[in-house]
């Protein structure tokens, strides 16, 4: 099986279209079109389910995609190994990071990786904790900075760098704003103010309320820190949120939680175990103070 076969499926399945797939791989539709023929006859296999409009991907086509991924990944950590031997780090780090960690400076980390190693090509993605653990795993990104609650994760070898307390905040006037410390039962009742179910913090308090049997109707779901605790501050509702977020200039007041009411959250440096493991992902690691990362 040819390496750029499986280069030329993945990115049809990433696209779903044939066109789109051929112009990102800069290649001509029908050289795209001949390598998945050439591929679907070795594997004896249909891999597309082809219409006008898109592609979708058969139950083998979903079976060879997460190992075609996987296949990649390695081969371009056997690369990297090489250029290593020969005193080079060369290719790509992909490198996701969940907002507002706070722990680590990723711009500055970043810029000081560039600066030491200019031939590796660097592509970053923002998104929530929980799909970024799953493209980790898949191949599809090299290295995350995560918040998580801290439950290992198969696969990915998670280290720590900071862990802090969840809190509430509530409005300067809610009936709880002066209040020593809450459980969730003091919460019954309350509308959420929360961030989309991908993000670690959110993770930390669905599974927190699911636990203590607590109703958690969340009616204003965001993306973005600065104007959840705005809408917070204007009591449109209530929200669970780590402590550093919790500290972030607004009109907000911050309430401790009783202790053991919700898990802590958790930043960590995440990368796959294996032989997918990135020498540029444990070169931009080995950058990070050596007091932030325990392995």
């Amino acid at each position: 099986m040819e390496l750029r076969h499986l280069e030329h499926f993945v990115a049809v399945a990433e696209q779903k279209h044939f066109t789109r797939a051929a112009e990102a791989m800069s290649i001509s539709q029908s050289g795209l079109s001949a390598s998945i023929r050439a591929l679907e006859r070795e594997l004896r296999a249909s891999l597309f389910v082809r219409n006008t409009r898109s592609v979708e991907l058969t139950e083998a086509g979903r079976a060879l995609l997460c190992e075609g991924r996987r296949a990649l990944a390695a081969a371009e950590a056997a690369k990297d190994a090489v250029a290593a031997v020969q005193g080079l780090l060369r290719g790509h780090l992909t490198v996701g990071l969940e907002q507002c960690l706070g722990m680590v400076d990723v711009p500055a980390l970043l810029a000081k990786f560039r600066s030491a190693y200019p031939g590796v090509e660097i592509e970053v993605r923002q998104a929530g904790s929980t799909p970024m653990l799953d493209e980790l795993a898949s191949g599809r990104l090299d290295v995350a900075f995560v918040a998580t609650a801290g439950d290992p994760v198969d696969g990915l070898d998670l280290r720590p760098l900071s862990r802090e307390s969840m809190v509430l905040v509530c409005a300067p006037d809610h009936r709880l704003a002066k209040a020593s410390g809450v459980t969730l039962d003091d919460l019954a009742g309350e509308s959420f103010v929360d961030f989309d179910p991908t993000w670690g913090a959110r993770a930390i308090s669905d599974r927190a309320f699911a636990t203590a049997g607590v109703a958690h109707p969340v009616t204003i779901e965001v993306n973005d820190v600065h104007t959840l605790l705005a809408l917070v501050a204007h009591d449109l509702g209530v929200a669970l949120v780590p402590e550093r977020i919790a500290a972030k200039r607004g009109d907000h007041i911050t309430v401790s939680l009783a202790p053991g009411t919700a898990s802590d959250w958790q930043v960590s440096v995440a990368v796959p175990t294996g032989p997918a493991a990135s020498l540029a992902a444990d070169a931009l690691i080995g950058m990070l103070p050596t007091t932030a990362v325990h392995a």
